[in-house]
């Protein structure tokens, strides 16, 4: 029957990420689809930001069930920091140039932070899989997503409760996180150290996000995580890193930019 096979590959399919996920380390994090129906997906329905991104969100916060595309590896790393901190497991599938000295530099909790690089042909299942168990599921595809597989993997994310987190574009996104002006600091009369950015994020999106927001930080700063901009900071460089570093990888998904700038940006002094 044509049916049967149908769901046999897909059952082959699901079993592989699976296989994928745990060779990962991270089978004991994924629950199956009945045991998280059975526990439900919690009474907390918005997960926390750094107070600095909360006139970003709708709500403040990382609603439970959303799909939020992120455009540049700092902000995603920002979004997700208060979250971790506060107990929450984070997974990134696909980016294998993101430094975790850099996370753990933002304030994410490296023991709750699963990393799955190379997630080869099985992209798609794995983070299903992944969503199954995980509060925040940050996903780089390695091309183009196909509509239909978008709206599944955002179906699944509103099914579990768990946040889908895009990086790059993407098809039928609740909110779109991107940066939209910036200029690094610290350098003097041709001299100096990059110390810090100055970056002005927009969200926009669906229903209650249709209009745009904005908020200007120091990202990253030269003391603590994400002051807001009260004064600028002379001899400002323009920024034109807007994306993350594996665009030939990760194909038009991706936009071009700075995940190596993640990996390589230390703050000075």
């Amino acid at each position: 029957m044509p049916g049967a096979g149908a769901a046999g590959g897909s059952a082959a399919r699901r079993a592989a990420g699976l296989q994928v996920v745990r060779a990962a380390g991270l089978g004991g994090l994924v629950r199956t689809a009945g045991e998280h129906g059975a526990e439900g997906v919690g009474s907390t329905r918005t997960l926390p930001v750094l107070s600095q991104l909360r006139a970003l969100l709708p709500g403040g916060g990382l609603r439970r069930g959303a799909t939020i595309a992120v455009h540049t590896s700092s902000v995603l790393l920002a979004l997700i920091a208060a979250a971790s901190r506060a107990g929450s497991w984070c997974a990134v599938v696909g980016l294998p140039a993101l430094s975790p000295i850099a996370a753990a530099e933002m304030g994410i909790a490296l023991e709750r932070l699963a990393l799955v690089p190379h997630p080869g042909t099985e992209w798609t299942t794995i983070v299903a899989a992944l969503l199954d168990g995980v509060d925040i599921v940050v996903a780089a595809p390695p091309g183009p997503v196909a509509p239909v597989v978008a709206g599944r993997l955002a179906a699944r994310a509103r099914q579990r409760g768990s946040v889908l987190m895009p990086a790059g574009p993407w098809a039928g996104a609740d909110l779109t996180v991107a940066p939209v002006r910036g200029a690094w600091g610290g350098l003097g009369a041709g001299r100096g150290r990059l110390r810090c950015r100055e970056m002005t994020i927009q969200a926009r999106g669906r229903g209650a996000a249709s209009a745009p927001r904005q908020v200007t930080l120091w990202l990253p700063a030269m003391e603590g995580v994400l002051p807001p901009v009260t004064r600028p900071l002379p001899s400002a460089v323009p920024d034109t890193d807007a994306g993350f570093g594996g665009a030939a990888a990760l194909g038009a998904a991706v936009d071009a930019g700075g995940v190596e700038n993640v990996r390589a940006l230390r703050r000075v002094g």
